[in-house]
């Protein structure tokens, strides 16, 4: 396997689903320029965009997520809902990319995240197996707190309901509308088919 050739100790990923914006692009290109060499990772988040709205609240906004990163100095771990890992200096952007999850139509949402849903339960499987790091709930770091938050959830009873209720409710995404409710069902869906995989992969394994 050829290793990939990088014209830049830079690179910003994006899926194809998420758009650039002005504002971003302009902010990434001035903090570049002034990267210190302990600068290794860029977080930014998104805006989900659905029925020609932005799920402020029911997305569960804000969610940052690491995507510039310097070649060198950061790996990544987790096949689905990937962690970026680096022993360096981690900056926060202003600017958001725009999530069109819902581009091709919700039939083809429901077929990814039927694969999205295999992927999760064959990592929950051994992921929970791992006794939870209590000390990282209070971490400075937002995506530490966040990992372990989602590995306590997920040795919940009743977590898709209870999902459910924290998007529509907790978080008020009730005042996202129509197309808050349907995303707030939709994920619900989604964790009803991840609880039901991961119990079956458990019983085979």
């Amino acid at each position: 396997m050829h290793e990939i050739e990088y014209r830049t100790r830079w690179v910003l990923m994006l899926d194809a689903d998420e758009r650039m914006t002005p504002v971003l692009h302009a902010e990434i290109v001035r903090r570049l320029a002034g990267a210190g060499v302990d600068d290794t990772l860029f977080r930014m988040r998104r805006k989900d965009m659905f029925m020609s709205r932005w799920l402020r609240r029911s997305s569960g906004y804000p969610t940052w997520f690491g995507r510039l990163a310097r070649i060198d100095a950061v790996h990544v771990e987790r096949e689905i809902n990937e962690e970026f890992v680096t022993q360096g200096s981690i900056s926060y952007l202003d600017g958001h990319l725009i999530h069109f999850p819902f581009n091709k139509g919700v039939s083809h949402w429901i077929e990814r995240h039927n694969r999205y849903s295999t992927m999760e339960a064959m990592t929950l499987v051994h992921e929970t197996r791992v006794a939870v790091r209590w000390q990282e709930l209070f971490s400075n770091d937002p995506a530490i707190r966040r990992k372990w938050l989602k590995q306590i959830a997920y040795r919940m009873p009743a977590r898709p309901g209870l999902i459910f209720l924290y998007l529509f409710l907790i978080r008020g995404g009730f005042l996202d509308g129509r197309a808050g409710l349907t995303f707030c069902s939709l994920r619900f869906m989604y964790e009803c088919m991840i609880n039901a995989k991961t119990q079956e992969a458990k019983h085979h394994d």
